[in-house]
């Protein structure tokens, strides 16, 4: 085998005595050949299989010769359009265009059309009308059946009909695309190829379908969004691989998407296997005159411990992408790893994540898990942690000491998030001792996401007395080792069941805490998740109740400001949201006030704190001006601009 990049071209064919590829993998990305990247390992692992897997890494979408530079392939097509779904690649929660891919050389935008897989597929399809197309990664996995398009608006139908593609392999993919190569290097046609965990095919008769759940009919689902509400639960209760049954979705009663069950979960030596392939583990070195691809820096030095998430929040499709059902690697696999990061010649001796979707998680929830899969109809952590949850952080303890003494390793970071529900869930405080000397340096960034309990129910997190509870032992753990580290927290926006009660909530919070973030995120509704779907149909799929849905932009706008109310910029929105809110007792000078009113303002008129002659009169006392009047209401908001730059998250938590 020689080790080298995969073929990019005919020249590095021809360097191999390759005549033809048995795959021709086209993605979105560029090609960076490291496990961090689907298109790597897939391809690495096809390789390690015995098959020959060519690279043609961000096509012109407009020329078909663009996807011929390797010629047909002896078995067919694979199609990712990268990383990331295009749309999330290309536009913002407000629909406006990114100015920078992460994933391309130089990080330059546009090298990628919007709904890449489906663009891809057809471009190959109009090229080669008998090749076998099989789409994969993030964007097909989660569109794999009818879903709700944030961008366009509307219900979409399964992606595997867009793309005019023959198969989907969802998920991680494993397991599936090496079944998948294997029958059809066994001369298996892929019409008929139906029998395969962990993919999704369409077919006109269900009759070579068995065991299977049917599904709302796709234009059924269009008219009435309660359909898809109950097709979008059913979904969600069928991602495990012990448990999940065959999906049938009929699209006007002539044509059927089924979706097999979930790959089984990876076992700890496939796992070890699969990150011991002979990566590059770099971007290909064409890229080097255009800069580099600005991903790998994140990811270079970072270790992937594990996948799964039995987490569940609303908002993450990790539920329907990686699944519930931890896999991890072994400590050896992750030590020679990291060894091999230390000889790379711009190692600084920082490792700069141990983790995975959720840091902390190295077992499956219960041992269970592992033979009868996760329960259908009940969640892990919420709304408290299940009595048979195994919380014991012990391994992961050990894996990170193991790490901290390889030579020239000087500190091993943990950045990839942690549950600190889970944390508290331990018996023991031992992780959290560990985490606080060796592996946050100066702050630790986690995900309370909100405060308000009702809004917290609707996202599956834990309710903010838990949070309250974690922010007070890792305060008390860090006076105990004498250290001084805080806490960073993120926060979300708009999601659904947050009204403006909801969004004023979470800013008196931060008032409290002295702390205004500087990046929020709103929610964004991306592809399967229940979040997403009560965002399109006002309902929870859980409990089929109705939620509230902030989908006007100016609302969001408001909820946005609250959470970052000093900005004089928000100035206008925070005023009328507080307003709006019946909430004008925190406009004034008291010091629970959010905002000061303005000159002209008065507390006759509604815009302003009730209390506002007193307000005014003992902020005249406090701090008067050289004639006596308040300095500072006026002339936009100087002294709030003071606060901002002073108010450091250091000092924030000194206050707290």
């Amino acid at each position: 085998m020689i080790q080298d990049y995969l073929p990019i071209c005919r020249a590095d064919m021809d360097r191999r005595g390759w005549e033809q590829c048995d795959f021709v993998y086209v993605t979105g990305d560029a090609y960076v050949d490291h496990p961090s990247f689907g298109t790597a390992i897939i391809s690495r692992l096809l390789e390690s299989r015995g098959y020959r897997v060519g690279i043609i890494s961000q096509p012109d979408w407009k020329d078909p010769e663009s996807v011929q530079l390797l010629g047909k392939p002896r078995l067919g097509f694979l199609v990712s359009s990268g990383n990331m779904d295009s749309m999330v690649n290309h536009y913002s929660v407000s629909k406006k265009r990114r100015q920078q891919d992460s994933y391309t050389p130089g990080g330059v935008m546009g090298k990628r059309p919007d709904y890449a897989a489906v663009v891809y597929s057809n471009l190959i399809r109009s090229v080669y009308k008998d090749s076998p197309i099989i789409l994969g990664g993030i964007e097909a996995s989660l569109r794999r059946l009818a879903h709700y398009d944030y961008w366009s608006n509307r219900l979409k139908r399964s992606i595997l009909l867009d793309a005019q593609a023959d198969l989907i392999s969802y998920g991680m993919g494993e397991h599936s695309i090496v079944e998948i190569a294997d029958a059809l290097n066994s001369g298996i046609d892929v019409k008929d190829i139906t029998f395969i965990d962990g993919t999704v095919f369409k077919t006109r008769n269900l009759d070579v379908v068995y065991d299977y759940q049917m599904l709302p009919d796709y234009d059924k689902m269009k008219r009435d969004k309660t359909e898809y509400a109950k097709s979008f639960y059913v979904q969600y209760q069928n991602t495990d691989p012990f448990t999940g049954k065959r999906l049938a979705e009929p699209y006007f009663g002539k044509e059927f998407v089924v979706q097999n069950p979930p790959s089984k979960p990876l076992t700890t030596e496939e796992m070890d296997e699969i990150y011991a392939l002979p990566y590059m583990r770099s971007y290909h070195p064409s890229y080097e005159e255009a800069g580099g691809v600005p991903a790998i820096r994140e990811i270079k030095f970072s270790l992937i411990s594990n996948r799964g998430c039995f987490g569940a929040c609303s908002f993450c499709a990790l539920t329907f992408h990686q699944g519930r059902i931890i896999q991890v690697r072994s400590h050896e696999s992750l030590v020679e790893e990291a060894t091999l990061l230390t000889q790379e010649p711009d190692f600084k001796g920082y490792i700069h994540d141990v983790g995975g979707p959720t840091a902390n998680f190295r077992f499956p929830a219960c041992e269970k898990q592992l033979t009868k899969g996760a329960c259908p109809h009940k969640q892990c952590l919420f709304p408290e942690p299940c009595k048979n949850m195994n919380a014991d952080h012990s391994d992961y303890i050990a894996l990170l000491r193991k790490l901290r003494s390889i030579p020239r390793v000087k500190k091993v970071f943990i950045r990839s998030g942690i549950r600190f529900d889970y944390l508290l869930a331990d018996k023991n405080r031992n992780f959290l001792r560990e985490l606080c000397q060796y592996h946050v340096s100066g702050q630790l960034k986690v995900a309370p996401e909100h405060v308000a309990d009702p809004v917290l129910t609707r996202m599956g997190k834990p309710r903010n007395a838990v949070y309250n509870q974690f922010v007070k032992e890792y305060k008390e753990m860090n006076a105990r080792i004498g250290k001084e580290q805080y806490l960073v927290p993120y926060l979300m926006s708009s999601h659904p069941g947050s009204t403006l009660k909801e969004a004023v909530e979470l800013a008196e919070y931060l008032r409290d805490l002295g702390y205004m973030p500087e990046q929020v995120q709103d929610f964004y509704p991306t592809p399967s998740t229940i979040s997403t779907c009560m965002y399109y149909t006002g309902l929870d799929p859980r409990t089929m109740e109705p939620v509230y849905v902030p989908v006007n932009p100016h609302e969001k706008a408001m909820q946005r400001a609250l959470i970052q109310y000093r900005n004089p910029k928000n100035y206008e929105l925070v005023k009328e949201a507080l307003i709006k809110a019946g909430r004008t007792d925190l406009i004034g000078f008291d010091k629970k006030c959010l905002i000061r009113p303005r000159q002209g303002m008065n507390g006759g008129s509604g815009s302003g704190c009730g209390n506002y002659s007193h307000c005014k009169e003992k902020a005249r006392s406090s701090k008067p001006g050289a004639n006596g009047r308040f300095q500072g209401a006026g002339k936009k908001n100087q002294t709030d601009r003071k606060l901002v730059k002073k108010k450091t998250i250091r000092n924030v938590h000194k206050k707290k």
